[in-house]
């Protein structure tokens, strides 16, 4: 079962280059996404490693060479996808042990990805929640401590997390999540959409925009979607081509932000990093260095 079940999880992720036509909207029709100033304080809140550089890493650029603050805090250390740590481990026994590995390897290069793109180092928050458990920790586990069923751990492992060895619950999450905000003071916050087909992104939503109307600020908020149904197309790297709205967020009112090419360079370089990733599902992640990003509010 355990060769099945990997077997399954590769064919899933070549699958998704699969050339598949959607219905586009074109960005002429959208608003254009406000600039970032000098006095914003811009707070990127990624469910895993690579999101922050998926979604945000032009407006990352733009926002600090516009003399803003900027900072990236990850829900996840990304240790719940075993065709990853297959790469990393190199044998099939990946529960536990070695699923912990892959996660503290994550944690090192969205590190690493967030220093290229230029974000300081104390402006850089790991927590180091479950992956593909943050749902669970928003519901059945807000206070009982949820286990993992990949690292098969119940607390925080990573030394680099903000609350290392902290149980995993929805109670210590919130409170870091709150911890960085309040500590931050972000003038705006960009989260994955809780219509985004990753339950982790859905949750990280969710759990943001709860944080921020508990202290009367919701408007601070802007979305992005990294999973939609065959989305984005083509697959792979086009630089030319403009990413278009998902019609799976299609009530939501987008905004394009566009980039320069130098943006552009910035972001592929910071994608780069993240090279466990990389290595397993490159045409979907560079499908994103396109010419624009998107917000939706």
């Amino acid at each position: 079962m355990r060769y099945l079940g990997l077997t399954l999880l590769l064919m899933s992720a070549l699958a998704d280059a699969a050339q598949v036509p959607q219905v586009q909207r074109p960005t002429a029709q959208l608003p254009t996404a406000a600039e970032p100033r000098a006095d914003d304080r811009i707070l990127v809140v990624a469910p895993h490693p690579d999101d922050e550089t998926l979604c945000c890493a032009g407006y990352i650029r733009r926002a600090l060479a516009a003399g803003a603050a900027v900072g990236v805090v990850w829900m996840t250390a990304g240790d719940g996808f075993e065709v990853d740590a297959l790469l990393v481990e190199h044998h099939l026994r990946l529960k536990g042990r070695g699923m912990q590995r892959l996660g503290q390897t994550r944690v090192t290069e969205a590190f690493a990805a967030a220093q290229l793109l230029g974000i300081v180092q104390g402006q850089r928050w790991m927590l180091g929640y479950p992956d593909r458990g943050l749902s669970a920790l928003l519901s059945t586990n807000l206070d009982q401590p949820y286990t993992s069923a990949y690292t098969r751990t119940a607390q925080i492992s990573y030394p680099q997390a903000l609350s290392s060895g902290a149980a995993f619950t929805g109670r210590n999450l919130t409170h870091d999540l709150q911890k960085v905000i309040e500590d931050f003071a972000p003038t705006r916050v960009l989260v994955s959409a809780p219509e985004d087909l990753h339950p982790d992104h859905a949750a990280a939503g969710r759990l943001v925009r709860q944080v921020l109307e508990a202290r009367g600020k919701p408007w601070e908020l802007w979305y992005y979607v990294i999973h939609a149904k065959h989305w984005p197309q083509p697959r792979g790297l086009h630089r030319d081509v403009e990413l278009v709205p998902p019609p799976l967020v299609a009530g939501r009112h987008w905004q394009v932000f566009n980039l320069t090419a130098a943006e552009q360079d910035a972001k592929l370089e910071a994608l780069g990093a993240h090279q466990t990733q990389t290595e397993v599902m490159k045409g979907f992640l560079e499908s994103f260095v396109r010419r624009n990003e998107l917000f939706a509010f």
